[in-house]
């Protein structure tokens, strides 16, 4: 593989914060940044959706250049610096750690086997203890909401009634297409009731969450 173009990124990177750089590039911080880490992402998103090769492309491009930002300005703090070579080496010993059938002897012949290897070698990396630990709950409700069913599920925790409406299930020929014109006309019907289902789905995951971090099984 060919470096040199990383390498001129994170060159020209170098130049736009430094002294004599932009102006613009020079005032951002980890914070400031991170709606543009975040648009990115959701455009990069889209471009897959839509199958467009060249946002693709362009679209990684961007998001790229979000890690090389904030790897750039990592460099300048004072307390705990690091480099983008250095978060480079952290996920590639992760891989390497978390692939021990790929690196090492353990044995996983089906990606179920792999990612329960995973996971544990997770957890005792992290050093959780709470079925939630790592749950970012900041991320969008709906999201939240599947993460947090998942984390119970595997963890065999209580979770909610999962019966779907008789009414979607009886002669259904795209189950998947069916539940989301649902969940639109909940939204829907939200909308026109003055309520903000956003709010109201992360109200009821955060109690829901709440109550998950109470148990200890991982």
């Amino acid at each position: 593989m060919n470096t040199d173009e990383l390498k001129r990124l994170a060159e020209v990177m170098d130049r736009l914060r430094s002294p004599g750089g932009c102006p613009w590039d020079a005032e951002q911080t980890h914070e400031s940044l991170l709606k543009y880490l975040l648009e990115e992402s959701y455009e990069y998103i889209e471009a897959v959706e839509s199958g467009d090769r060249a946002a693709i492309k362009e679209e990684l491009g961007d998001l790229l250049l979000q890690v090389y930002f904030h790897s750039r300005i990592a460099e300048e703090d004072k307390s705990a610096p690091f480099s983008i070579n250095d978060v480079a080496a952290s996920v590639t010993e992760k891989l390497i750690n978390r692939h021990p059938h790929v690196f090492g002897d353990v044995v996983a012949n089906t990606s179920e086997e792999v990612k329960q290897n995973w996971d544990q070698i997770k957890n005792a990396e992290k050093g959780r203890t709470s079925p939630i630990d790592g749950v970012p709950l900041g991320q969008p409700a709906l999201q939240l909401a599947a993460k947090l069913l998942h984390r119970a599920e595997k963890n065999k925790l209580a979770r909610p009634n999962t019966d779907l409406p008789k009414s979607i299930l009886d002669n259904s020929k795209d189950l998947e297409s069916d539940l989301g014109e649902a969940i639109f006309s909940f939204t829907a019907w939200a909308v026109e009731n003055g309520i903000d289902p956003e709010a109201a789905l992360r109200k009821v995951s955060l109690k829901y969450a709440e109550k998950l971090a109470n148990e200890k099984t991982l």
